[in-house]
C-alpha cells in the first residue's frame, strides 16, 4: 500500500523557522490535491494548508497565514511545508495527506485518503 513518507520536523525556538517535506513512498501524487494537517495532544486533527495537482491554487487556515508556505515539485514528487516565525501554539505533529485522483483543494479530513505517519514539530523556549 503507498504510503506518504513526511521528513523534517523537530524541535525549535519561537521565531525558528522548519521545513516540512513528504514524498510517496512508490508512484507519484502528481495528479492529486494535497495537504499538511496538524493535531495537537488532546485537539482535533486540523488542517494547515492545501494545494492543487498543478499548484496553482491554495488554501492557508488562518493561523498560519504569511507565516506558512505550501508548495509542490510534481517533478521531484514533493510536496514542502516552509514553516517561519514558528509559536509554542504550532507545537503538534505533522501529517501530509492526498487526495487521491481528485485535483481540488479541500480542507476536511475525510476527504483526504492518503495519510502520512506525522512529523513532530515543538517550537519551545
Amino acid at each position: 500500500q503507498v504510503q506518504l513518507l513526511e521528513s523534517g520536523g523537530g524541535s525549535v525556538q519561537p521565531g525558528g523557522s522548519l521545513r516540512l517535506s513528504c514524498e510517496p513512498s512508490e508512484g507519484t501524487f502528481s495528479t492529486s490535491a494535497m495537504g499538511w494537517f496538524r493535531q495537537a495532544p488532546g485537539k482535533e486533527r486540523e488542517i494547515v494548508a492545501a494545494i492543487t495537482w498543478s499548484g496553482d491554487e491554495y488554501f492557508y487556515a488562518a493561523f498560519v497565514k504569511g507565516r506558512f508556505t505550501i508548495s509542490r515539485d510534481n517533478g521531484k514528487n514533493m510536496l514542502n511545508l516552509q514553516m517561519n516565525s514558528l509559536k509554542p501554539e504550532d507545537t503538534a505533529v505533522y501529517y501530509c495527506a492526498a487526495r487521491q485522483s481528485h485535483q481540488e483543494i479541500e480542507v476536511r479530513t475525510w476527504a483526504y485518503d492518503v495519510w502520512g505517519q506525522g512529523t513532530q514539530v515543538t517550537v519551545s523556549s
